[in-house]
């Protein structure tokens, strides 16, 4: 599955993006349908389907997508403001795409969530 994600593409650089941080584990880059000022996409470069299919021994790859989220949140001056950080896991939560991904939304107020 890996040779058909577009977001394993991305990160290979073989398809575009606006990317704004990328270290050897992580890269996030502009959602090319924002639905906020600000809205990233965090990817770890490594293809895991959905957030279910990253193995125990491997769960530190959260800790990188995370810090990448604190790094680039400063960087762009929504960290002290608000934004919200969210992972859409299979179907019915409304993953599209799979390959484990976090949405940064930010830069204007979002609402509760009840």
């Amino acid at each position: 599955m890996p040779d058909e994600c577009i977001f394993c593409k991305i990160a290979k650089g073989d398809i575009p993006a606006e990317k704004v941080l990328e270290n050897e584990d992580v890269l996030v880059f502009k959602d090319i349908h924002p639905a906020a000022p600000t809205h990233l996409i965090v990817i770890p470069k490594k293809h895991y389907a959905t957030l279910n299919d990253i193995p125990q021994g491997e769960l530190a790859v959260l800790a990188k997508v995370f810090g990448a989220v604190q790094e680039i949140t400063k960087k762009l001056g929504i960290a002290e403001s608000g934004y919200r950080t969210l992972v859409n896991t299979n179907r019915y939560a409304g993953q599209i795409v799979f390959h484990l991904h976090f949405h940064i939304l930010g830069g204007r107020p979002l609402g509760t969530m009840g």
